[in-house]
This record gives C-alpha cells, structure tokens and sequence, in this order.
C-alpha cells in the first residue's frame, strides 16, 4: 500500500468559507474535511447511487496524487490541460513509507493511472499504449489496455471500469485488480458493480447522505436490490412498465 490516509488540508477559516459551495456541501466530502478517510486494505472500493459524490472523491485522490484529472498517469508528459479542483488541490495522504518516497520526490517520480471509463482509450493512448486491434470490442481493449498499462507499484484510481465489460469480463478486471494488488500497487475504484465488489479482502466505502462508513459486501443496497431483481424481476420492472 502507499496511502493509509486521505484527508483535506484547511484551516478552520478556509473550511467554514468553503463549507457552503459544491463540492463541500456533498456529504461525503464533508465528511472527508471532517475525519479524513482510512484505506485499510490495498484495494478500496467507492460505492453510491448516482449522485452520492463518489466519482467526485475518487477524481480528487486521484488529482491530489498528481494524476491527471481527466484520465491518465502521474508526470506532464501526457497530461491534459484540464486543472485540478478545488477539491484535488486541497487533498493530502498520510502515506507508508513506499508511498513517502513517490509524495516527496518529483511529480515524475510518482507511478499510477487515474482511469474514467469515458474516457479510457484516449488517456491510455496518451500515455503510450500499443493500439488496440480493429476487430476487438470495447470491452476485449479495455482489459487488454488494463493488462498492458497497469503493471507497477502505483495509486490507481478508477471511475465506473464496469462500463464497458460482460460478466466475465467483469470477472477477468476483478482478477487483474487482484493481482496489481499483490505488487504493492494501491487500487481505489469508484463502481456500481456487485462483481467487483465481492473481490476478497478488499475494502468497501458506501457513500450517500450519511457521508461515509465501511460496510461488508452482503451489507451493501446494490447487493440486496440485485439479488431481489434476478429473483423476481417483475417485482420491479410492474412498477417502471405497468
């Protein structure tokens, strides 16, 4: 692991001005400002309804880490020119002594990839992945992308990588993200996927109105609503269809 805590740095002045304006009226950010979050195993998993702030936080680890915002690694060679938000710019870690060393040296020096699922192909092609085959789908890149780019001991932030994947390719990221765990990397995924999320030891963040708290996988509301749907689907879909 590199990060064993993220919080934000404000003074009480800059925190009671700020408190007022998005993104600090989130719930989960206000809870960020306030305690800070824990990572206590190398693979997190960011998970909300549509709205609950999760893809906010993860694009501020990822920015405060010195990834690029819009999708991509660490350094300015490939960067982007978008700016950092207020958010990023305001995030520190307590890091562990592998991450200490990429936190102090150059931005060059730190390792990692912040990963949007809209914008995958072009980041990653920024930063110098081999082109993908014609005949392969949208899915069959990404994990080969995956598989090419993500390697190293790094901080590895990702947004909603479910989006482009089947079943069982939702099943081969779970794998890869295992086994990038066990290089040292640090893997922080903002996701909707029960697949994902059953990945064992990892840690699961539920974000929404309560702000943040750690629960286990068969805990979790997206768990429950999916095993109730594939019981009975017309339990829900009677009150979308009629």
């Amino acid at each position: 692991m590199l990060i064993e805590r993220a919080y934000v740095d404000f003074s009480a002045e800059e925190a009671a001005e700020a408190g007022e304006s998005w993104p600090w009226t989130v719930p989960c950010v206000r809870r960020l400002v306030a305690d800070g979050l824990k990572f206590g195993a190398p693979v997190t998993f960011l998970v909300g309804e549509n709205g609950s702030g999760k893809s906010t936080l993860a694009e501020a680890l990822a920015e405060g880490f010195g990834l690029d915002s819009y999708g991509g690694a660490a350094g300015y060679k490939y960067a982007s020119s978008r700016v950092p938000s207020e958010l990023g710019s305001a995030i520190r870690f307590d890091p562990t002594m592998a991450g200490r060393r990429m936190l102090r040296g150059p931005r060059t020096r730190r390792r990692g990839f912040f990963l949007r699922a809209e914008t995958a192909f072009d980041a990653l092609g920024r930063a110098g992945l081999s082109g993908v085959p014609e005949e392969m789908s949208h899915g069959e890149g990404f994990l080969m992308a995956f598989r090419e780019r993500f390697r190293q001991p790094g901080l590895y932030v990702m947004d909603e990588p479910e989006a482009a994947l089947s079943f069982s390719s939702c099943l081969e990221l779970a794998g890869l993200m295992h086994e990038l765990s066990r290089t040292g990397a640090q893997i922080v995924c903002a996701t909707h996927s029960p697949l994902l999320t059953a990945l064992p030891g990892a840690e699961i963040i539920e974000v929404g109105e309560h702000g943040m708290r750690s629960v286990a996988w068969d805990e979790l509301a997206l768990v429950d609503h999916w095993r109730r749907y594939l019981t009975d689907p017309r339990a829900y879909l009677r009150h979308i269809v009629g």
